[in-house]
This record gives structure tokens, sequence and C-alpha cells, in this order.
């Protein structure tokens, strides 16, 4: 599950997250975290679906099955007004 490892990785350190902060909300061990994200150890149903949860992402994109890291219409929605907003940002710079 190398995809896995790095994603979760990526996804925490994109939220600039320590593993026991993730290792608390979840409710996962900081060592088993650890473990997944070296690769020492893979990861059991619960612990994907609680870390899908948490990164709001689905378990296919934690997984590698998909490159698609948004988990509902709703995420969608929100990342592409964050992206508006992005563009009408960069266009009043330019002006």
């Amino acid at each position: 599950m190398v995809v896995f490892k790095n994603r979760i990785r990526d996804l925490r350190e994109d939220m600039d997250l320590r593993q026991i902060d993730v290792a608390l909300a979840t409710g996962i061990d900081q060592k088993t975290l650890s473990n997944y994200e070296t690769g020492k150890t893979n990861p059991d149903s619960y612990s994907i679906i609680k870390l899908a949860e948490f990164f709001k992402v689905t378990t296919d994109y934690l997984l590698g099955y998909s490159n698609s890291n948004l988990s509902s219409n709703k995420d969608v929605i929100e990342k592409l007004d964050k992206i508006e907003k992005e563009i009408d940002e960069i266009k009043r710079f330019l002006k």
C-alpha cells in the first residue's frame, strides 16, 4: 500500500498536522499512524474509514484507486468556490 502511506502523510502535512494531532482526532494510536506512513504495517478497514472521514476524502483516494480527493458533491462545490475566489483575487491584483 505504497500509495496509502504517501497519501496519508501528504494529507496530514497539507493540513500542518502532527501524527499525534491525527491520532487524537481519530482514535488511532500515533505509533500505528507512523507505521502506516512508513509502510511497516497496513491499515485495517476501520482505520481506513476513520482516516477518510477525518481528512474528508474517499477511501478509494486513500487506497490509490482514485485521484480525486473530494468525498461529496458539497466538497466539489466548496473547492470550486475556493478556486473562483482565488481567481477573482488574481484578477484584482492584475488590474
